[in-house]
């Protein structure tokens, strides 16, 4: 099982989203392969904005930084549910374009076997804990070097996508592909290219999408002559060769 996951590292129910799916495949006896996309909130952030973030979200939904407040202590108590630990208060502005490169060089690395697979989940898995509970600012080169190297990328290849502009169509084309497929908000979840769940779901939603997904997957049967058997003619031929 495939699961493809839209998501921004600044987004807090990206994270919340994350652990539920976690529990929803724990609980469900599944395994999947999870690949990690691009999609940024807002793309136009700075990483020197000097606002605290419930004034940046109380200006950006124009209701005020009191909105702001209340709006972070509801998603901290949420995400205490699942298990997370939340400082918004410490939250820092950052853009997450250069956080997305190095998730999709994390991604090739691990395709190309220079790093774990798993590389690219470990490295979403700290972003997120940095913004949210560490409160360290995952705009900043020297930060995500840190954070890069921490989870087993190698310094020399992390430094050499930071110093260009390496993946910034990647990141542009994850966002492209989020939108064709219909999200109208992050986190996106796609499992085996047919069944999307949208939003932080509960638990429950994700059981049953996988259950669904892991439905589809049916081995296949056979359709064969009256009488025949895979012995019959075990020689290659118009009809096919034995294995």
């Amino acid at each position: 099982m495939r699961i493809d996951v839209w998501s921004d590292v600044v987004c807090p129910w990206c994270y919340i989203g994350k652990r539920r799916l976690e529990e929803a495949l724990a609980d469900s006896g599944e395994s999947a392969e999870i690949v990690w996309h691009s999609f940024q909130l807002d793309p136009s952030s700075t990483n020197d904005d000097p606002r605290d973030l419930p004034t940046r979200l109380g200006e950006k939904y124009g209701r005020g930084r009191e909105w702001g407040v209340q709006a972070n202590a509801h998603v901290t108590e949420v995400a205490a549910e699942v298990g997370l630990e939340y400082h918004l208060d410490q939250a820092k502005s950052v853009n997450t374009v250069d956080a997305h490169r190095l998730l999709h060089l994390a991604r090739d690395l691990g395709d190309a076997g220079e790093v774990p697979a798993d590389t690219q989940g470990r490295l979403k898995e700290r972003l997120l804990k940095a913004y949210f509970t560490d409160g360290l600012p995952v705009g900043d080169h020297a930060t995500l070097t840190e954070l890069a190297t921490e989870v087993g990328l190698p310094a020399e290849r992390v430094l050499e996508v930071l110093a260009g502009t390496t993946y910034t169509d990647d990141v542009a084309a994850d966002q492209a592909q989020a939108l064709a497929y219909g999200a109208n908000g992050v986190p996106f979840f796609v499992i085996d290219e047919k069944y999307g769940v949208s939003g932080a779901q509960p638990v429950d939603v994700f059981k049953e999408a996988l259950r669904r997904a892991n439905a589809d997957r049916k081995p296949v049967t056979l359709i064969t002559a009256p009488g025949a058997t895979d012995q019959d003619d075990p020689t290659c031929g118009p009809d096919g060769c034995a294995i």
